[in-house]
């Protein structure tokens, strides 16, 4: 019995069809023509295209040495559950995560101990004045905020994070079109033209970050990049001394996902600025095959702000080696619907500005 073969339109994925007239496979949905040996081949060339292969040797961290975790202690938040180490001396705190007062637990033992740390470069007074500044200039902000929000907690943070080194041989296929439009007395033509365009190379990926605890918002972690790994140095207890450590709950194996999801949104943009003198341009396939992929364990220095204002918690956080700074704020209502209508209006001023020099001129 003979195979059906049925192409797919590559512009709107409708079932293709064999025109007798143009003797050219043709989409009955948008039109589309395609000849039919590009065709054969653009398809066969889809189903040869390779998922890849993208796995991670995820051995990360160390064993503790004897002895070495005698001065630590594990603090857990009664509230939201969350867990932090800090030395003994650290006393009665509160939860970098929630704001509510945390207890300690006991002491610390078991997991592993983190291959590398970035130590803190800028104190609570940086953190404090960084705040300040990342309030001014926001116009929807309600004013009373500034006023009547309390700074409850601030605290510094050595937050786990799993960094990925390898390198990858990629190849990655993109769509992409010409359209040209040009009319007549009685008609507009739009003609466009499909291609199929290749990229392939090698890419070495150093230390991409994953965030390797739960409590953590990864958006509001990845919005604190970049931290600068070449500045990272061997793990020492000593580095903990004041600060709080949060323990991880999400481990290399379980972030593997998201590594991989990172460095294949960057390949993908990467080799698409290479893909000029297209409208546009669309990923159709992407095939990467690591080597070499390993894993380590590391803390990033990051100040947890907790601030309350009308009865809700706010959470902001400083990049405790470079300074960036990044929070979500309130939002006044009436102040944005102003806003909005001033928009507005100056948008449909000049509208009507055009549309009155366009008739003037008919």
């Amino acid at each position: 019995m003979a195979e059906l073969i049925q192409y797919k339109c590559p512009n709107c994925n409708g079932g293709l069809e064999f025109d007798s007239n143009s003797q050219n496979m043709k989409c009955p949905y948008c039109d589309a023509e395609f000849e039919v040996q590009s065709l054969k081949t653009y398809d066969e060339d889809l189903k040869a295209d390779e998922d890849g292969n993208m796995t991670w040797d995820t051995k990360a961290g160390k064993e503790w040495e004897a002895g070495e975790t005698a001065g630590m202690v594990v603090y857990q938040c009664e509230s939201c559950n969350g867990e932090v180490i800090a030395d003994e001396t650290l006393g009665a705190t509160a939860c970098p995560y929630c704001g509510n007062p945390i207890i300690m637990k006991g002491q610390f033992a078991g997991d592993i101990k983190p291959d590398l740390v970035i130590p803190f470069k800028l104190d609570k007074d940086a953190a404090k004045e960084r705040f300040k500044s990342y309030l001014l200039n926001k116009k929807l902000l309600p004013r009373s905020f500034k006023t009547e929000s309390s700074l409850e907690e601030i605290k510094g943070v050595y937050v786990p994070f799993w960094i990925f080194d390898s390198d990858a041989d990629a190849r990655i296929r993109y769509k992409a079109t010409r359209t040209r439009v040009w009319s007549d007395s009685r008609y507009r033509y739009h003609k466009t033209s499909y291609y199929s365009v290749v990229r392939g190379g090698n890419v070495s990926f150093k230390a991409v970050p994953v965030d390797g605890s739960s409590k953590m918002d990864d958006t509001l972690m990845e919005s604190l990049e970049p931290f600068d790994v070449k500045e990272a140095v061997d793990f020492q207890t000593a580095f903990l001394s004041g600060y709080l450590a949060d323990k991880y709950d999400v481990d290399a194996e379980a972030s593997i996902d998201r590594a991989n999801e990172r460095i294949k949104q960057s390949t993908v943009e990467s080799f698409r600025e290479t893909v000029t003198g297209y409208d546009a341009v669309m990923p159709e396939s992407v095939s990467i095959n690591l080597k070499n992929g390993k894993s380590s364990y590391a803390l990033y220095p990051v100040w947890v702000m907790t601030v309350r204002w009308d009865g809700n918690p706010y959470m902001f956080a400083m990049n405790g080696q470079t300074g960036k700074f990044v929070g979500n704020l309130p939002c006044d209502k009436g102040l944005y619907k102003k806003y909005l209508f001033r928009t507005l209006g100056i948008t449909s001023a000049i509208t009507m500005a055009v549309l009155s020099a366009f008739w003037m001129f008919m």
